[in-house]
């Protein structure tokens, strides 16, 4: 099965809910990537950047779903938190959670690069900086 999934900066819920059946692209800055599942990821990365369980924030509501169209294509926001803590992170705290998402990951049957785990968290710490710069939020879209 493929899923597309893009990161994007959105001004608010509403304007990123409005992206639900075209996706952002075409209307604000977005990175790309595909056949992960991203609701797990920012569980997972807001476990390894800021710590908490990963049920604690399932059971909180993470990842906050701002739009769902009910077959899977879905827009949710990432949670103040993970973008605080990757706004912040530096490189090697990128490196190392590119490392331990890589491997559990692998723990689960899924294979995913390290190289690719690093390009996808440092690139998605940079667009949500330029979201806090812009005094926005960042948001995905999977269809």
């Amino acid at each position: 099965m493929s899923i597309s999934i893009e990161f994007f900066v959105a001004p608010d819920d509403a304007s990123a809910a409005r992206v639900l059946e075209t996706g952002p692209r075409r209307t604000y800055e977005s990175l790309s990537f595909g056949n992960f599942d991203p609701e797990e990821a920012v569980v997972e990365w807001e476990c390894l950047f800021s710590g908490g369980s990963f049920e604690e924030l399932v059971e909180a509501g993470e990842p906050r779903i701002v739009a769902d169209q009910g077959d899977g294509c879905i827009v949710f926001a990432i949670s103040p938190r993970l973008s605080a803590a990757l706004a912040e992170a530096e490189r090697p705290e990128l490196k190392d959670a590119a490392v331990a998402w890589s491997l559990q990951r692998a723990e689960g049957g899924e294979v995913i690069d390290t190289e690719i785990a690093f390009v996808i968290l440092s690139d998605l710490a940079v667009l949500v900086s330029t979201a806090r710069r812009l005094g926005q939020d960042a948001y995905c879209w999977v269809a």
